[in-house]
């Protein structure tokens, strides 16, 4: 396994990435869009999230495919932000084949960051269509941008540590794997040897102040250029909720909302094992990143 330390989830083939960013508020947007020959699903493992149509990518339902997938701010209240992208989207003729036109499969996740900036300042359906029109395949923008602009962590520590957004990229034989990772944890960071990054210890110890509940959240998109099924996809993001656990101490706890898209939108083949192994790889390599972006830690 080779890590491409110039590379992020945009040299996937047919993966775009454009970012809305308010910097006086801290607060943003991120969307992800996929070629229309994909397949996705999504692995929740937070007790707290916030989502817009997870429920469709479990195997054995009737759409396999996403149009774009938006990962925001602004808690429940960003999820209004995917209905601008869907209705740009509408627009240019995307979407799953219906008698009244097409439907976009838009699904969402975000993260709490209210208290960051802004309390009354959120992302919407304006800020989506702006993410979307500027997406592209050029390398993605890191650091406190995007859904990342008010990502925070350490706060089980009772402190809030600027984070952000991250993305890194793994090659598994002739496999790429990618990552982009939204790093708002309620743990610190570290990295993928076990480095801390935000000057927190291996193991957490005793919660040392009450952030309150799903006000953190971590969201994660891996996708490959891999021919994967969807019930195979699965895999993926499960090692990709493996490399946070891995990275951010502690999490999966009910004050997060961990959620990991995993996209299959390729032809190449190669052995499950250890295209997931490329997918924990990528997942921790763009919390590092993230982290490494950050505006000061």
């Amino acid at each position: 396994m080779k890590h491409l330390t110039d590379g992020t989830l945009t040299a996937i083939p047919g993966l775009e990435v454009g970012h809305w960013s308010d910097f006086t508020a801290r607060t943003g947007c991120t969307v992800i869009t996929v070629p229309e020959n994909n397949v996705t699903t999504v692995e929740v493992r937070g007790a707290g999230p916030g989502t817009r149509e997870t429920a469709l990518l479990a195997p054995g339902m009737g759409v396999e495919r996403v149009d774009a997938i938006v990962l925001t701010g602004g808690s429940a209240l960003g999820l209004g932000t995917a209905d601008g992208v869907a209705k740009a989207l509408r627009a240019r003729g995307r979407g799953y084949t219906t008698p009244a036109g097409p439907i976009p499969i838009v699904p969402a996740a975000v993260i709490y960051d209210l208290l960051v900036g802004d309390p009354e300042a959120w992302p919407g359906p304006e800020a989506g269509k702006a993410a979307l029109a500027a997406a592209t395949a050029n390398p993605v923008e890191r650091g406190a941008v995007g859904a990342g602009t008010g990502a925070t962590v350490s706060k089980w520590r009772g402190v809030f540590n600027p984070s952000g957004l991250g993305s890194a990229l793994v090659e598994v034989e002739d496999v790429k794997v990618g990552a982009l990772v939204v790093v708002n944890a309620v743990g610190d960071a570290f990295g993928i040897d076990g480095t801390p990054l935000t000057g927190g210890d291996h193991a957490p110890g005793l919660l040392q102040a009450p952030p309150g509940f799903g006000e953190n959240t971590t969201l994660a998109v891996v996708a490959t250029d891999a021919a994967v099924s969807r019930s195979e996809l699965t895999r993926l993001a499960v090692r990709a909720q493996d490399a946070l656990a891995a990275c951010l101490r502690p999490s999966h706890t009910r004050l997060d909302g961990d959620t990991c898209f995993a996209v299959s939108c390729g032809d190449r083949t190669g052995l499950l094992e250890n295209i997931a192994e490329g997918a924990f790889e990528a997942v921790g390599r763009a919390i590092e990143d993230a982290i490494d972006n950050a505006p000061h830690v």
